[in-house]
């Protein structure tokens, strides 16, 4: 059996797609790791729906593509080693999904502070880690002097698409959103 841990990684450096190595403070690394945070808060979210639910499917599927976009990622070299990847087709299932969902809940009227069920409180952390592994992203592609892509694209709408999610899960099980109102100073 082979072992888990190779030791190559004890001098600060990670292995790429490809075979080259990189300082683990990579822009490139913070992209993918923050990738990587967020398919294991969608495991999360997973581990507390019923299995049932078709949103175990829909996250399913999203995992597979942060899999996908991780690999981008982890490739110094996408074309060549053939892990460019496309995400027009995904990025539209997410638009479809998000208003699929949002057709069936209220109308937002302030803004919404995250928890309720523990499904919606899943769901509501792996839009933030969402919003992180967005921003690490482009601060990637800013240093690499790329341009952000459909990568970026597909975060936002996921993240999106998370929040959409958080609020269907604590509406359908009759649990009330918390709303958020600014405090006003009191009048002397």
């Amino acid at each position: 059996m082979a072992k888990i841990y190779t030791k190559t990684g004890d001098d600060g450096t990670t292995g790429l797609y490809g075979g080259s190595r990189a300082s683990k403070a990579d822009p490139r690394i913070e992209a993918y790791g923050a990738v990587d945070e967020l398919n294991a808060c969608l495991g999360l979210a997973i581990a507390w729906a019923s299995p049932s639910d078709s949103l175990v499917e829909l996250l399913v599927e999203v995992q597979r593509d942060l899999f996908d976009i991780g690999a981008e990622l982890a490739s110094p070299d996408p074309r060549s080693a053939k892990t460019v990847w496309e995400g027009s087709a995904r990025i539209a299932a997410l638009e479809a999904a998000i208003d699929a969902a949002q057709a069936e809940l209220p109308p937002l009227k302030s803004f919404v502070l995250p928890g309720g069920t523990r499904l919606a409180a899943g769901l509501h952390l792996a839009r933030t880690v969402c919003r992180r592994a967005e921003r690490r992203v482009i601060a990637f592609a800013q240093s690499a002097n790329r341009g952000p892509g459909a990568i970026v694209i597909y975060l936002n709408r996921l993240s999106d698409l998370l929040f959409v999610l958080a609020r269907q899960a604590n509406h359908r099980s009759g649990h009330p959103e918390t709303l958020w109102h600014a405090k006003r100073p009191k009048r002397t």
